[in-house]
């Protein structure tokens, strides 16, 4: 039985919804993240030792890592599902979008999601007001242009074929579903970038996606 040890508004909700696309049986353990810190609790580490989510267990196997779970459950559950034929252009962009989603993409947002919180927080008064503008400068000279070069070349790329490795659908696009939602939650991705607005209408309309949100429960990148 595959386990999906699964935090709450992460990463693992795509797992789920991997899942969902293959028609596997299933179970979800849930996991809440601290209310302060925003950080898995500790019970996680008793399943994986970095603490982190996603985490899946298969029998005696245990793996972390997004991409490197979609690669498991589609190389050994797929039976040629969700991915391109071997040796095509679009199984080398398919494998490209799996590993740009979280080497590429999610730096600068998690980035601005961490100096965000460095200006929300309560800080000493002689000390808040250099917090605060040394993470204003860092978001505007740096973060926020990163993130928009991204996008830009995000949405470049989608005006090529219909989804991220053709005019197919596959797990690759389950891969790069968090980037672009953590966009729309930390980066103000709005219509001004209509391809990938429109990729996200198309993936939150799945019926396989709204399996998963039911398994997995409230996800607030969506909200």
């Amino acid at each position: 039985m595959i386990i999906v040890h699964h935090l709450n508004n992460s990463r693992s909700q795509r797992v789920l919804w991997l899942l969902e696309e293959l028609g596997l049986t299933y179970e979800v353990k849930r996991y809440d993240r601290d209310s302060e810190t925003l950080l898995a609790p500790a019970s996680l580490r008793e399943v994986h030792p970095l603490g982190k989510s996603p985490v899946i267990t298969d029998g005696d196997l245990t793996l972390a890592e997004s991409g490197a779970i979609i690669e498991y459950l589609v190389d050994r559950y797929g039976e040629g599902r969700l991915a391109p034929m071997p040796g095509t252009p679009e199984q080398l962009r398919y494998t490209y979008w799996l590993h740009y989603a979280e080497g590429s993409a999610m730096p600068p947002l998690v980035l601005k999601l961490i100096f965000d919180q460095i200006e929300k927080r309560p800080l000493p008064f002689f000390v808040r007001p250099i917090a605060q503008e040394i993470s204003r400068r860092t978001k505007s000279s740096y973060i926020e242009p990163q993130i928009a070069l991204h996008l830009d070349y995000l949405e470049a790329e989608l005006g090529k074929s219909m989804w991220f490795a053709g005019n197919e659908f596959t797990a690759a696009d389950i891969q790069m579903s968090f980037p672009i939602e953590a966009a729309t939650a930390r980066a103000d991705l709005d219509v001004s970038r209509p391809k990938l607005m429109n990729f996200l209408d198309r993936v939150h309309a799945r019926p396989a996606y709204q399996r998963a949100l039911e398994r997995g429960g409230a996800y607030e990148l969506i909200a």
